[in-house]
């Protein structure tokens, strides 16, 4: 049987320190676990081994010793190691085939497992989530590594996060529809570039039920006051390339689906409240607690 997966890893300490990390693969059609993989790079007898080679009680106890740890290397190959378990017992364990990989843009854990049932057999969605703050973030790394553009009527940060959510709204209103969902998104930009001095609502779609404020007045008959200080053109002719980049068939054929890594997110809060991040634990602890 064939399904999609939304695979999302998390990691018990921020940063690229942690000695324990999981990655789940959650269904995106049920909305359930299917599958966990719970790694750690951490064992204390072994510690306690290494402190004791010349002790007589050496031997013996590592003849006894069975290893906590199912995982040697950096933190942050976890989630490629873990997605690649899943995907490699996914037919022998769960009688399963996951064909499409829902990800959040990281392309490492996918290019490991994109050729598991045969080549390119799981193909790449993105979750529309990571996307919709990709905008943001492409915005705001814009902002600060190019002069001219912060200040009052610029590229501020309550300009950023109006059009990320403009951004995101227009994706989840036209699912499974790409021309407009193209045509939407690029709208979205002069919408909210447009001002009292320059209305640039042309783009946007017409009618009472329209998203935009200004179609919407003109299908009523009434007056349209811009409520927003929009950008100037210099401003704009600098952001259009990078934001067009985000509005590529692409890109936006891999979020028609709509669906997000939300319950990813919620199960790897589950999972660090019942083992907290505050206390070491070793790899059974963290099975136990959560599978």
């Amino acid at each position: 049987m064939k399904c999609g997966v939304s695979v999302d890893g998390t990691w018990q300490r921020r940063g690229y320190t942690s000695l324990h990390g999981c990655v789940a693969a959650i269904s995106v059609d049920t909305g359930k676990v299917v599958d966990i993989e719970v790694m750690s790079s951490y064992c204390p007898i072994c510690k306690k081994l290494e402190k004791m080679q010349k002790n007589v009680e050496y031997v013996t106890l590592k003849y006894n010793h069975v290893c906590h740890c199912n995982f040697a290397g950096s933190s942050s190959k976890m989630e490629i190691v873990g997605a690649s378990r899943i995907f490699n017992r996914s037919i022998k364990e769960r009688k399963l085939q996951y064909t499409e990989y829902y990800g959040d843009g990281d392309s490492k854990a996918f290019m490991k497992v994109k050729d598991t049932y045969g080549e390119n057999s799981v193909s790449k969605l993105e979750c529309i989530g990571h996307i919709q703050k990709r905008v943001g973030s492409r915005l705001r790394k814009l902002k600060n590594t190019t002069k001219g553009l912060s200040g009052k009527g610029k590229l501020t940060d309550a300009f950023i996060n109006r059009l990320q959510n403009y951004y995101g709204i227009v994706i989840r209103s036209n699912v499974g529809n790409l021309p407009k969902m193209q045509q939407n998104v690029i709208a979205a930009l002069f919408h909210c570039a447009s001002n009292s001095k320059k209305s640039m609502h042309g783009q946007c779609p017409i009618g009472s039920d329209s998203w935009c404020f200004y179609q919407r007045s003109l299908a009523c008959k009434s007056t349209a006051e811009e409520k927003y200080a929009g950008l100037p053109n210099n401003i704009l002719n600098v952001v259009k390339p990078v934001y067009l980049e985000l509005c590529s068939r692409e890109l936006l054929s891999k979020c028609l689906h709509g669906k997000t890594q939300n319950s990813n997110e919620i199960f790897n809060g589950v999972i660090w409240q019942r083992v907290p991040k505050k206390y070491l634990c070793v790899l059974e602890n963290i099975k136990t607690r959560c599978i």
